[in-house]
């Protein structure tokens, strides 16, 4: 008595072959042509190109919009102005129910901070000769004598930030609000 998974009988073997050659996938395998891992997946032939490329092949530009990183209008090595001192911090809004209550699911971590606060030092430096531009990503900030341009480890909403520049220890201090994905879940 033969076994039903056993594929010693030549019976069960012809079978297999039958199974092979009739694929409901079209493939055509003739008997003297083994499976290959060519054969897995659609034919070549129906391989469509990825979504990588342009949809529109008669435009001329030779890369899109997308695919250039945030800030890099503002690279220039050839620049011969110095970059400053600055640090960044990470700051949260913290309110009676967070310290004394622990009502809300925020912690020390970097994760629980609502603002990025990036404080710039520019020695001999009037507010009125800098120039400020702050995108999504991406932070320049242009005087006569320095010039930054900073990746933001973070997006950012552009449009609430704050700007304070401080004689005294003539620091400019930007607070930006981070804009993250989840952040109904951590601030909600």
């Amino acid at each position: 008595m033969e076994r039903p998974n056993d594929f010693s009988s030549p019976l069960s073997i012809e079978a297999l072959c039958d199974l092979l050659n009739n694929a409901e996938d079209e493939q055509s395998l003739s008997s003297s042509s083994g499976i290959t891992p060519g054969n897995i997946g659609p034919l070549a032939s129906e391989k469509k190109w990825s979504s990588t490329f342009p949809n529109d092949i008669s435009s001329k530009d030779i890369w899109s919009v997308s695919e250039v990183p945030d800030g890099s209008q503002f690279d220039d090595s050839l620049d011969p102005r110095k970059q400053p001192e600055y640090e960044m911090h990470f700051k949260q809004r913290v309110g009676s129910e967070d310290l004394f209550m622990g009502l809300s699911r925020k912690n020390p971590s970097t994760a629980c901070c609502e603002d990025i606060v990036v404080k710039i030092h520019l020695p001999n430096t009037r507010a009125s000769d800098m120039s400020l531009d702050i995108t999504r990503k991406f932070l320049d900030l242009r005087t006569p004598k320095y010039k930054l341009g900073l990746h933001l480890p973070h997006p950012v909403n552009e449009k609430t930030g704050k700007a304070q520049f401080k004689v005294d220890t003539e620091t400019l201090e930007v607070t930006l609000t981070m804009v993250r994905d989840f952040d109904f879940v951590n601030f909600s």
